[in-house]
């Protein structure tokens, strides 16, 4: 294994790739030799590692743009630091080395004939942070596919390399269940033939995928490509036919399902592209056919949207919300936000945001869906949102909702 001490002194940040692309075996060695190294600040995104919240020494510093999967538990612990910003401002964070850079951590195909590797299915924020990163190391995996869109790195590029011929990771997150389909059902009656969708992940996002197996030539400009995208390219419903940029394509940053979706990656029309083009603004202000459809953790009476903390916790992040928000409300078609109506016996409809946090301010918030139906917000004014917002609340507390929208 690497001896990281020849790489990493004392106060220096690294960064590593996120979800299935997270280079466990690298990652597991920095946390055990980090007696040796000393206190440094390390970076990730998503991360499925259930070691970091156990194994991870005093010593070092987490930080990332939320609390996603793992990291959740080191929020609940304060021992995960939070920068809050859109996902479109990494590649910014990084340039500047606001992020920790001293040090980059990678998972990579095998080299090609030429001797470089693909990111694989990990692009996303990565290729964006290794131009600013002076000293990279690589796991070499026999199961990471080579992918299109992003700049290969050549072997010489990395300080060093291990290989690793082991399956990716796969999404743990659970099926859909009655009120992930009746919510994706009612979604999907507001995106047309032919438009271009943005959303985001996890059972609620397998669910609306599902609700658009009966469109056709729909676009994908997304962050992650999920089995069921995959699914509606294989139907033929993902054609892309109609996009204005990247016709014929789905664009992504990373992926993230099952190893049935890692194997089939190569033959799909995909390209995995840096977040400085899938989040950027100029380029999100091209798609006039954009919808984007996003998840809240609780949403206020005029349509602020919470969707990093609850109970104190970080258990999301601004991530790319933002970016696709504004650029469907202003530039596309529409933007929609989906929440549950209730959760653990409460109702996600309220009259002030409980975690003190606006992810998405409601002047970008067209539509916000629950499974008892949507609400129409663009246009109207704030009594009249707060109006239109009880009506999908979970009916037992509408009455009480109903009582608040004088105070607004």
């Amino acid at each position: 294994m690497i001896d990281f001490t020849k790489f990493l002194s004392q106060g220096d940040g690294v960064w590593w790739g996120q979800a299935a692309a997270e280079p466990r075996p690298l990652v597991d060695a920095l946390i055990t030799q980090n007696a040796r190294v000393g206190p440094i600040r390390t970076f990730t995104g998503l991360s499925w590692n259930d070691q970091l919240a156990v194994t991870i020494p005093d010593r070092v510093s987490m930080v990332s743009y939320g609390g996603l999967g793992e990291l959740r538990e080191l929020s609940r612990t304060g021992r995960l630091e939070v920068v809050p910003c859109h996902y479109s401002a990494l590649p910014r964070m990084f340039a500047e080395h606001h992020l920790p850079c001293d040090v980059g951590l990678v998972q990579v195909s095998p080299p090609d004939l030429d001797g470089r590797c693909s990111l694989g299915i990990g692009v996303d924020y990565v290729a964006d942070a290794v131009p600013h990163t002076p000293v990279l190391i690589a796991e070499i995996n026999a199961q990471m596919p080579a992918t299109v869109g992003s700049e290969p790195i050549p072997l010489d590029r990395f300080a060093a390399t291990i290989t690793s011929d082991r399956p990716l990771h796969e999404d743990p997150s659970r099926d859909p269940d009655a009120v992930d389909r009746r919510i994706a059902a009612c979604i999907a009656e507001l995106v047309d033939d032919g438009d271009t969708v943005q959303l985001g992940v996890g059972s609620l996002g397998a669910a609306v995928l599902d609700s658009l197996a009966g469109h056709q030539d729909l676009g994908f400009h997304t962050g992650m490509i999920t089995d069921g995208l995959m699914r509606l390219a294989e139907r033929g419903v993902a054609t892309g036919r109609h996009k204005e940029l990247d016709a014929g394509l789905i664009v992504v940053g990373t992926a993230l399902g099952s190893s049935q979706l890692y194997k089939r990656i190569p033959e799909l029309p995909i390209r995995f592209l840096p977040t400085s083009y899938t989040h950027s603004p100029q380029v999100l202000s091209q798609l006039a056919s954009l919808i984007s459809i996003n998840f809240a953790v609780e949403v206020d009476l005029s349509g602020q949207v919470g969707a990093e903390v609850s109970g104190g916790v970080y258990v999301g992040a601004i991530g790319g919300q933002v970016d696709f928000t504004r650029a469907a409300a202003l530039t596309g078609k529409r933007s929609i936000i989906a929440v549950r109506s209730t959760f653990r016996g409460r109702s996600t409809i309220k009259p002030r945001l409980d975690g003190g946090v606006v992810t998405t301010a409601r002047a970008d918030v067209d539509v916000v869906v629950t499974e008892h139906g949507a609400a129409h917000l663009r246009g109207c004014s704030i009594g009249e949102r707060a109006r239109r917002l009880v009506t999908i609340a979970a009916p037992e507390f509408r009455d009480e909702l109903e009582k608040e929208i004088s105070q607004l």
